[in-house]
């Protein structure tokens, strides 16, 4: 009898301590996690209201992609291309094979393709994984979304029914709310933008809906689902967080980057 309450109370205790390990108190009726609520702006909306920045490769590349030797081999390391993890889901984006070819010639001309070089609007979604911030200013009807690269910006207009009046480089975004989450609904692109500097492309067929998600104080899930029947055999996803810039003196720099490119451009007619 006394084995059998001594080997009772060794294994009491052995799951006790594999319960606690775990982390894991079985209670009766114990209620899951809630989400995360946000905080809200006057008119009961989640507040998104800041200057926010990605912090991942996907300029460069957005599917899975090793470091490699820049394109200026007299810059050695200081301009190579760092190794880094995708942002598409599946890391597959689904091209047509005509599309595919295409995107190929875009990535071997790089140099002289990429609208990037040029200052040319970004587009989105690549305007919100560029190295650069972004910030975010709420009110009831409208959101305006301003970014620090090249000083593009978006007016996303909320719960707006008419279509684009005409297509341009960072298209047109009509927005609605959906529980905790922001949905941006673009279209009216043109077709000369790219998703990064592997040569990823689009038609002007592109149709991108974003949803900005807070989970948390400082972070903002971002997925953007991609359509373009033109390009792509099937809608596909991105997604990465966003991160809030907390410095006491977060700002947008100007960044007018046209100036750098003047060379580029008109520097075939210069007077000699």
């Amino acid at each position: 009898m006394r084995n059998w309450y001594k080997g009772a109370m060794i294994a009491s205790a052995t799951t006790a301590l594999v319960v606690f390990s775990l982390g894991v108190i079985p209670t009766s009726g114990q209620a899951p996690a809630q989400a995360y609520r946000a905080p809200r702006t006057g008119d009961g909306k989640p507040n998104l209201n800041g200057i926010w920045q990605a912090n991942n490769t996907a300029n460069w590349d957005i599917q899975d992609h090793a470091a490699k030797r820049g394109p200026v081999l007299a810059l050695g390391a200081a301009f190579s291309v760092p190794g880094g993890l995708g942002i598409v889901e599946g890391n597959e984006i689904p091209y047509k094979p005509e599309a595919l070819a295409k995107k190929r010639e875009n990535a071997a001309n790089w140099l002289t393709g990429d609208p990037e070089i040029k200052c040319f609007m970004p587009g989105v979604p690549r305007a919100n994984y560029m190295p650069y911030p972004f910030q975010i200013v709420q009110s009831t009807d409208y959101i305006l979304i301003a970014y620090e690269f090249a000083s593009a910006s978006r007016t996303v207009r909320m719960n707006y029914k008419e279509e684009s009046p005409t297509d341009s480089w960072m298209g047109w975004s009509r927005g609605r709310w959906e529980g905790e989450s922001l949905v941006i609904d673009v279209t009216g692109f043109n077709d000369s933008t790219w998703f990064d500097r592997a040569g990823n492309y689009h038609s002007d067929q592109l149709h991108v809906t974003e949803r900005y998600t807070p989970i948390d104080a400082t972070h903002i899930n971002y997925e953007a689902t991609i359509e373009d029947p033109a390009t792509f055999t099937r809608p596909w996803k991105i997604s990465m967080p966003l991160y809030k810039r907390v410095e006491k003196n977060a700002q947008l720099l100007e960044f007018k980057c046209s100036e750098y490119t003047e060379e580029l451009f008109w520097g075939e007619y210069r007077k000699a």
